[in-house]
């Protein structure tokens, strides 16, 4: 496909940048929208939880997507744009983190940047809505969290940070377009996934459980191993369980 023809919107405050871009798709607007905000009054992350980072700390935007994908295969666009977030990051300060399923970029086990990606049905079809914040000078109190500057020593502006997150997605946009370059983004998806290989609790709405991740499938589902019988998740929240280190007698 050709690039993309990105049309950035920037608010130095706004509620929400997800919800200002789905209301845009459902009017009819076109793929290629971006929201930036210095701020955010209402940010949202999963499970309807608040998402919050002082003026122009973070980057928060929202990007507006319609590849030729089911809502079933909407992890591969969180991926893209996850991917995409990583290379922008290693090509500005040198810090390329690893990704936790379903949506968090984390370095050494903390929280760098995190995803929320809303199905919109609009007049041109189903699009989608994936919003992202990355964590530049300023991370959130009382959690696992970090940010750029903590782990690299280099400033970030949210515009420089931008314009080569879009650069990056230009390319893995193209590849959710074909079966073939939707397998190669599942690959790079794979070979950076901290998740696999982990034991993990995992949270959903009506269970809790603990599991081995042992893998994602052509859609980048979650694959567990839970007790001996094989789980494939596409919604919930994972919990990776530290590392341990056994030091011998």
């Amino acid at each position: 496909m050709n690039p993309i023809t990105w049309r950035v919107e920037h608010f130095e405050e706004i509620n929400s940048t997800n919800t200002y871009v789905s209301v845009k798709a459902k009017e009819g607007a076109s793929e290629g929208l971006v929201a930036r905000a210095d701020y955010q009054s209402a940010g949202r992350g999963r499970l309807d939880r608040t998402w919050e980072a002082p003026p122009r700390s973070a980057l928060m935007c929202s990007i507006l997507l319609s590849p030729p994908t089911s809502p079933d295969e909407m992890q591969l666009v969180v991926a893209a744009v996850a991917l995409s977030a990583r290379s922008a990051l290693g090509a500005l300060c040198s810090v390329y983190p690893q990704l936790k399923w379903p949506n968090d970029l984390i370095v050494d086990d903390k929280k760098i940047a995190g995803l929320l990606a809303e199905v919109v049905q609009s007049e041109n079809g189903i699009t989608i809505v994936a919003g992202i914040g990355i964590n530049l000078t300023d991370s959130p109190e009382g959690l696992p969290a970090t940010n750029a500057l903590k782990v690299s020593g280099v400033t970030i502006t949210p515009e420089a940070l931008l314009e080569k997150l879009l650069e990056e997605l230009n390319i893995r946009r193209g590849l959710l377009d074909t079966e073939a370059g939707r397998q190669m983004l599942r690959a790079e998806y794979e070979s950076v996934l901290e998740t696999i290989g982990r034991s993990v609790i995992v949270e959903q709405s009506d269970a809790m459980f603990p599991a081995l991740a042992t893998g994602i499938d052509a859609t980048g589902r979650l694959i567990l191993n839970a007790a001996g019988e094989e789980k494939i998740i596409s919604v919930g929240d994972v919990i990776h369980v530290r590392h341990v280190q056994v030091i011998a007698p």
